[in-house]
């Protein structure tokens, strides 16, 4: 069953506020994540740049293999959940922070509020760019389920962490991306949830 416009437009735009929020709790406790975003979220760290411009510009080169290996429907609906995430990126911080936020707490916190945006945008054929495209070709594909697809692709990025921050800081982060790879494993399953 095909969702609605109107049923896409609001699952994308809870998805990416949702997955904007947990990237603030994220890096206001100097953490970080995995695939795409996690790479424009050390990019940002190690040069001051803006996130939100970084993410964006990382994406465009998955496009291409979006729209070869998935189709257009699905690379718009991506380009668009890119841009608006970008977008509440760049305006959520000026609207909330932190004084205290303990980096268990946060890992847990981003786990939980990234996964079930990402679980809303991958549910209307959408992705976040970057590794969640290959990801979900994975999954459509050859059967992978997403979420362990991409766990593998954040090992690399947290061992790239390891050179940029201190080594407890990246064990926190670690724990958020087991939590948002689970939920996703756990529910965004071709075999249970996903029409065939």
């Amino acid at each position: 069953m095909q969702h609605t416009i109107a049923e896409d437009a609001q699952a994308l735009l809870f998805g990416t506020l949702m997955c904007a929020f947990g990237l603030v709790i994220l890096t206001s406790a100097g953490l970080v994540t995995g695939q795409t975003a996690g790479l424009a979220v050390l990019i940002s760290y190690a040069t001051g740049w803006g996130f939100a411009p970084v993410f964006f510009v990382i994406n465009i080169p998955f496009y291409a293999l979006a729209f070869a290996r998935m189709g257009a429907r699905f690379t718009f609906k991506t380009f668009l959940a890119v841009a608006l995430l970008s977008g509440f990126a760049a305006l959520l911080p000026r609207f909330v922070s932190f004084d205290l936020l303990h980096p268990a707490l946060a890992s847990l916190l981003f786990g939980a509020v990234t996964g079930a945006g990402l679980l809303a945008i991958f549910r209307h054929g959408a992705s976040l760019g970057g590794v969640g495209i290959v990801a979900l070709y994975a999954q459509e594909k050859l059967g992978m389920q997403a979420g362990w697809v991409q766990l593998g692709f954040d090992a690399a990025l947290f061992a790239l962490a390891l050179l940029l921050l201190d080594p407890l800081l990246v064990g926190w982060s670690l724990l958020g991306a087991v939590v948002v790879n689970t939920i996703l494993g756990v529910n965004h399953r071709r075999d249970r949830y996903i029409g065939t």
